[in-house]
């Protein structure tokens, strides 16, 4: 498969066509065997028809043939991912590492299907290795890993988010039990019998009494919903747009300068790459010094003040 896009395959060309119906037949017509290279050909073709079980078959063929092929294992977990099948996903690509220890397509498909069964840090870990060793290599994938480990930071937070909702109506249902409790308490204190005969006067003072401590409670279970529901109103807005995470850390840029090809990083994530990777832009792969770089000024007011209204961007 092609390297156009990490997860896109390079249609078979005519010449290529002709290659295999060569190899399938002789110059007799008698039927010869496939090389596996001619069954990897022929695996992608039907991949990019959409035939993903058949293509299934000839990369497992092509494998049968020569298992120290990375790329063969590779091909086929793409075949899986489309099928859904992220088991079958994460064995072929821990083949593929097994035999190529920079095999970027096995980190990545490993790390979208670890994403798709929920297994989050495991799946930034293989992820953040795919874009490590895109880097490495120089190769241009745009902004395709990127955003693939922004979205899984997102289910992940969205995961964690959604237990501490569950933690916050547990511990709301839990203090109304308190709070009513307390009250049921406080009731049958007030209308324990006591030595003295009841006046209309002590029944009625009683009354009052029995009506302030419902009144009380009702009150501050009241009072407690308000504040969950605003817990809950400033939970709805909580979303960090893309524009403001760094492409390189994928967190919120704290200290963003822009380079001549026009990205924005934050300050210590490209000084990191351009001092242990190398002098190039991380994005665009154009030669990068530190000097070049330019403090995004109009970006740091947009973040400053959308940290101004959401400190819970801080931790997120």
């Amino acid at each position: 498969m092609g390297n156009a896009s990490v997860t896109g395959v390079t249609s078979a060309s005519y010449s290529e066509k002709v290659e295999i119906m060569a190899g399938a037949h002789g110059a007799n017509g008698t039927k010869e065997k496939l090389t596996s290279e001619h069954l990897r050909k022929r695996g992608n073709e039907l991949h990019d028809a959409r035939r993903f079980s058949e293509a299934v078959d000839c990369y497992t063929k092509a494998i049968t043939k020569d298992p120290s092929v990375a790329a063969y294992y590779t091909n086929r977990a793409l075949c899986y991912l489309r099928m859904q099948r992220w088991d079958l996903v994460c064995k072929d690509c821990s083949s593929a590492i097994e035999r190529d220890a920079s095999c970027l397509k096995a980190y990545y498909f490993m790390g979208v299907a670890m994403m798709e069964r929920g297994n989050y840090d495991e799946a930034v870990n293989l992820l953040q290795k795919a874009n490590d060793v895109a880097v490495k290599q120089r190769q241009c994938y745009g902004d395709e890993i990127t955003s693939v480990i922004r979205t899984c930071r997102k289910r992940r937070w969205n995961r964690q988010e959604d237990k501490r909702i569950q933690q916050e109506i547990d511990l709301q249902v839990y203090l109304h039990r308190l709070i009513d409790e307390e009250k049921k308490r406080q009731i049958e204190v007030l209308n324990t019998p006591s030595e003295e005969p009841t006046t209309h006067a002590g029944a009625e003072a009683l009354s009052k009494q029995a009506t302030e401590i419902e009144r009380y409670h009702t009150e501050k279970k009241a009072e407690l919903d308000r504040l969950f529901s605003d817990i809950d109103d400033r939970r709805k807005r909580r979303d960090v747009p893309d524009y403001l995470c760094g492409k390189i850390s994928f967190e919120l840029m704290r200290d963003p300068v822009i380079t001549p090809s026009g990205i924005t990083y934050d300050r210590r994530d490209i000084d990191e790459h351009l001092r242990r990777v190398g002098h190039f832009d991380p994005v665009t792969r154009t030669e990068l010094t530190q000097d070049l770089l330019v403090p995004n000024l109009a970006m740091k007011e947009v973040i400053d003040t959308f940290l101004a209204s959401n400190e819970w961007a801080i931790d997120y």
